[in-house]
């Protein structure tokens, strides 16, 4: 074992050490009381109304509260004062254009990515279908559906809503908005030239780092002013207390400059050490990037749609701590039966067992929080998507820590049963997150209501039960793709032709994906163009009127 093992085991050593230290802390009460820590998102008398945008009729806004109030989660006097709404009306608005860029860009690369992954799919079992054109060939268009994914709607609308998000946090307007206006137009330029260069050939080969090292420039210089621009915004805090959100969007935008600008620098990796780095990155742009801005917002729109405080403050940091810590090495697994050193695979594995700390963290978290409300999910769009994700988070989380086992990734490794996972994350808990948090967002941006309810039920459904479809056919096929390679008796074709039904599948489930992205996209064009009456509803913070919600039973 060299040093550099070492490093790393004494690292990780560390990491555990440092993880129960701050246990005992909190155990003993060092962090302040948890009670008031969790309120700090509400308003003084805010706890027990609710607050949903995406609810478009008075009807389901009062179907929402009702059904809270059934449930006994009501104050004395919950009520959100003129002043504090005005108040986080400005905060709302002051992010404004960077917000709506991001939102904008996020949502044309999404319709863009789906098209791209449509069409991908059909190939797998239409291979002779567009091979006219070079650029429609599968090798590019594959490329340009996930670095489209990745780069235009995830990114994108992950910084939108932290944008969003972190000025409410802060209770301070955001600072240097123009300055995250010019960084969303550069994220968005960069990703434009990179998807050029993929589908012209000038792809790099490594996969989730497709884009030239000159194309990912001004993704980190976009990505870093937007981020100055919210940690400007930290030191302009009127809160004594960071919420746990706050922690996680903070550390997402730390961690995400880095992890492009060491995995992109020219002729610093190569062999081995290139594949390491390939799977280092890969796996940490989703656990260090996607993931901390997804669980903010879960961790925001859940508590604040019910009117609710979470279930356990020191259980949320305990999360963020434990994934911080364990996280980083976690892409080791995808290197299983390859040309690198043993200790690196092992102390993968390691890594991706330890996970499930901080994942059951966030699954107690959420699910005491939401689990005797379920019934609000009929009422607010905001919670099916956001309550989902989570959902699918835990679930994500748990399968690949098993699927990092030795035993089990010699049946799926190079299998479509990988792919079906990489969805789950990605799409079953990130994208989801995200849909529901920009049904929140854009009517407190535009100050403006969704102009369909229609729409946003129709986008869901039809997402939700593509996604179904997608997923549990690609991974029974997987599964018996795996089995049948490692069937020593049987030949290679076998493993190809037992797929071809299951990927039939993920073709129809690819295309009520992406019917429900064009419809989420025509609800979006909508309401930024203001179509539909204008409302003076109660999802619209500056036009309503104190609401007070009488006591039904213990205060939450």
């Amino acid at each position: 074992m060299n040093i550099w093992a070492l490093l790393l085991a004494g690292t990780f050593v560390v990491s555990c050490a440092a993880l129960f230290l701050f246990v005992w802390s909190m155990s003993q009460g060092l962090f302040g009381p948890s009670d008031r820590a969790s309120r700090v998102i509400f308003g003084s008398r805010e706890v027990g109304l609710i607050e949903e945008p995406a609810a478009t009729s008075s009807g389901e806004q009062d179907d929402l509260q009702a059904t809270m109030n059934r449930t006994g989660h009501t104050g004395e006097f919950s009520i959100l004062t003129p002043e504090e709404a005005d108040e986080r009306a400005t905060q709302d608005e002051s992010g404004k254009w960077p917000v709506l860029l991001c939102i904008g860009f996020a949502t044309l690369w999404l319709v863009a990515a789906s098209v791209f992954g449509l069409a991908a799919s059909l190939k797998l079992h239409l291979p002779d279908w567009l091979v006219s054109e070079a650029w429609l060939t599968f090798g590019r268009i594959r490329p340009a559906h996930l670095n489209a994914v990745a780069y235009g709607w995830c990114s994108l609308a992950a910084f939108g809503v932290a944008l969003w998000l972190m000025p409410r946090l802060l209770r301070t307007p955001l600072v240097g908005g123009r300055t995250a206006a010019v960084g969303a137009t550069l994220w968005g330029l960069g990703v434009t030239a990179g998807m050029t260069a993929i589908l012209t050939g000038n792809s790099t080969g490594l996969e989730w780092l497709e884009f030239p090292w000159y194309c990912d420039v001004p993704l980190v210089i976009g990505g870093t002013l937007m981020g100055v621009a919210l940690l400007r915004t930290v030191r302009r805090r009127t809160v004594e207390h960071l919420y746990v959100s706050v922690w996680y969007i903070a550390a997402g935008l730390v961690w995400l400059p880095i992890l492009i600008t060491v995995a992109n620098w020219p002729g610093l990796h190569r062999g081995v050490q290139q594949a390491a780095m390939n799977w280092w990155y890969g796996h940490n742009v989703l656990g260090l990037w996607f993931t901390p801005i997804g669980l903010a917002a879960i961790y925001y729109f859940i508590p604040k749609v019910l009117g609710k405080p979470i279930h356990s403050y020191n259980l949320s940091l305990i999360g963020f701590w434990s994934l911080a810590f364990f996280y980083s090495q976690v892409g080791g697994h995808h290197l299983i039966g390859g040309p690198v050193p043993g200790w690196i695979v092992s102390l993968s594995i390691v890594q991706s067992v330890m996970m499930v700390i901080p994942v059951l963290a966030v699954a107690i978290n959420q699910h005491r929080t939401s689990w005797r409300h379920l019934g609000a999910l009929r009422h607010s769009p905001t919670l099916r998507f956001v309550v989902l994700g989570g959902m699918m988070y835990t679930l994500a989380s748990v399968q690949g820590s098993i699927e990092s086992l030795r035993s089990v990734n010699a049946i799926t490794h190079f299998t479509h049963y990988t792919v079906a996972h990489a969805h789950l994350g990605l799409y079953g808990f990130f994208s989801m997150v995200m849909f529901g948090a920009i049904y929140f967002i854009l009517p407190r941006v535009l100050d403006w209501e969704w102009p369909s309810a229609g729409l946003i039920r129709l986008h869901f459904w039809l997402v939700i039960g593509g996604f179904a479809v997608y997923f549990v056919g690609l991974s029974i096929g997987g599964w018996l793709q795996g089995l049948a390679m490692l069937d020593g008796s049987r030949p290679f074709m076998d493993s190809v032709n037992i797929t071809k039904p299951y990927l039939l599948v993920r073709s129809v489930g690819g295309a009520l994906m992406t019917l429900g992205h064009l419809v989420f996209a025509t609800n979006v064009a909508l309401m930024l163009l203001r179509r539909g009456e204008a409302r003076r509803g109660p999802t619209l913070l500056r036009r309503r009127t104190p609401v007070s919600v009488p006591a039904m039973g213990r205060t939450a």
